[in-house]
């Protein structure tokens, strides 16, 4: 299959309007963050489950939402290649997008069929189709759902109580010697060990690992 990726640098460096447009098979991380071509991409003005983030069914039993979530992102963005188009980047290097597959919007999919919160905090886009997938009471609404960024928070004052103190990001240098940072709340965190001999360390902070030219971990 033929991948096509059209890029605009000036718009990557965020000193232009015009819109990065990325098409290709999308290889999914988690319920609002894919990949094509290699290239990291954050579905904009929605927030998924963390893939970790478990919720709460009606009659009160764990469920694992943010696995589910990502699977229905997968099993939607299977269907055919994906368009993305954007043209500004978070914190985290990865381009903020809004996709489409087969015609469908994928952002307003995730919210409407109750796999993701509309990020109300940045964009209010998809707040009606929210209130209905919440009515509704699909997806992650079908009992109770922490919000991920209050999810997020929560794991962050949960390891605060390590003995680390408050320099909870754990700063790990791969076989291929990429510098990957990892939170709390992501897949590998408990496994990964620092060995500051070998130049890893902990960061206080987000920014400050960003600084110091560590990414992100994907999931």
């Amino acid at each position: 299959m033929r991948y096509l990726i059209v890029f605009c640098f000036l718009a990557l460096m965020a000193t232009s309007a015009q819109a990065a447009q990325i098409t290709g098979k999308a290889d999914i991380v988690d319920g609002d963050t894919i990949k094509i071509l290699g290239l990291s991409l954050r579905l904009s003005a929605i927030d998924a489950p963390e893939a970790l983030q478990q919720c709460k069914d009606k009659s009160g039993s764990p469920w694992n939402c943010g696995r589910a979530s990502t699977r229905a992102l997968a099993g939607l963005l299977n269907q055919g290649e994906v368009t993305c188009s954007g043209d500004k980047k978070d914190a985290y290097k990865r381009l903020l997008v809004f996709c489409t597959v087969n015609g469908i919007n994928v952002n307003q999919w995730m919210v409407s069929k109750g796999w993701a919160f509309a990020f109300i905090k940045y964009d209010k886009r998809y707040q009606g189709q929210q209130i209905r997938a919440e009515s509704k009471r699909v997806g992650i609404w079908r009992g109770t759902v922490q919000k991920p960024w209050e999810w997020r928070r929560g794991k962050l004052t949960e390891a605060s109580t390590g003995k680390q103190g408050d320099c909870l990001i754990k700063g790990n240098i791969n076989r291929r010697k990429e510098r990957i940072y990892h939170m709390p709340f992501h897949q590998f965190y408990g496994r990964t060990r620092i060995n500051e001999a070998k130049g890893e360390r902990w960061f206080c902070t987000e920014n400050e690992a960003l600084k110091a030219g560590w990414r992100r971990a994907l999931r």
